[in-house]
């Protein structure tokens, strides 16, 4: 690798490492928002995919991630929004899964198993916190957009599950 390399990668560990706003017992790097890193000149340009076009949180971890290079001595840095091709709960790492899992989320199968889904069915949820499948989607938003509000008819207990998309 060369010195620039190693910098390019360097920066984009940092960047990854961003604590998500409205997730915080993950990062945006377990959520596969970071898409690349390269340079323009002297700056670093990070470039950064949302979870949906309409995520609140969107200029907030931007300018996190910003701060977070400034942190790291990137003085020159840019985040570009990469809409295309559109973020996908199949980039969430297996870490980031089980994090979700571990703080009570419910996390996304594959989006790719979607075809599965029953005519006229709801998909069956896993309950982060007992295991069960007997679960039943409550509403379709829960405390984020990005996240749909289940109950367990097991342990009783509400879950948010995050959306397959």
């Amino acid at each position: 690798m060369t010195i620039d390399e190693v910098e390019l990668a360097r920066a984009k560990r940092v960047a990854e490492a961003v604590p998500d706003p409205e997730l915080p017992m993950v990062v945006i790097g377990d959520l596969g928002m970071i898409r690349g890193v390269r340079r323009d000149g002297d700056a670093v340009v990070i470039a950064f995919s949302p979870t949906y076009s309409g995520c609140p949180a969107t200029d907030p971890i931007q300018q996190d991630i910003l701060r977070a290079l400034a942190a790291a001595g990137y003085q020159n840095a840019r985040v570009e929004i990469q809409a295309s091709p559109a973020w996908s709960t199949d980039w969430i790492t297996d870490r980031g899964r089980e994090k979700l899992r571990a703080a009570g989320i419910a996390p996304p199968v594959a989006v790719s198993t979607n075809a599965a889904l029953p005519l006229f069915g709801e998909r069956q949820v896993p309950c982060p916190l007992c295991g069960s499948m007997e679960t039943e989607r409550l509403a379709e938003h829960g405390s984020t957009p990005c996240k749909a509000l289940y109950r367990c008819s097991s342990c009783r207990e509400p879950f948010d599950h995050f959306k397959c998309h």
